[in-house]
C-alpha cells in the first residue's frame, strides 16, 4: 500500500507542475512525451499486425496441404 501511496503523491506532484506551466509549454511538453509515445505503440501494433498475418497465412497453407 505504501507504494501505491508513493505512487499517487508522485504523480500529483507531476501534475501540479505540469498545470503550473504555461499553455505553450506544456503543449511543448505534450508533443516530446507523445509523439514518440504513440509512434512506439504504433510499431508495436504493426509488428503484432505483421505476426498475426504470418500465423493465419501459416494455419490456411497447412489447411490445404
Amino acid at each position: 500500500m505504501r507504494v501505491m501511496h508513493a505512487v499517487a503523491n508522485w504523480w500529483d506532484s507531476v501534475e501540479l507542475w505540469v498545470t503550473q506551466l504555461s499553455f505553450p509549454f506544456q503543449v511543448l511538453l505534450a508533443i516530446i512525451v507523445l509523439l514518440p509515445l504513440c509512434g512506439g505503440i504504433a510499431v508495436l501494433a504493426d509488428r503484432a499486425w505483421d505476426l498475426w498475418d504470418a500465423g493465419i497465412a501459416r494455419l490456411r497453407a497447412s489447411r490445404h496441404d
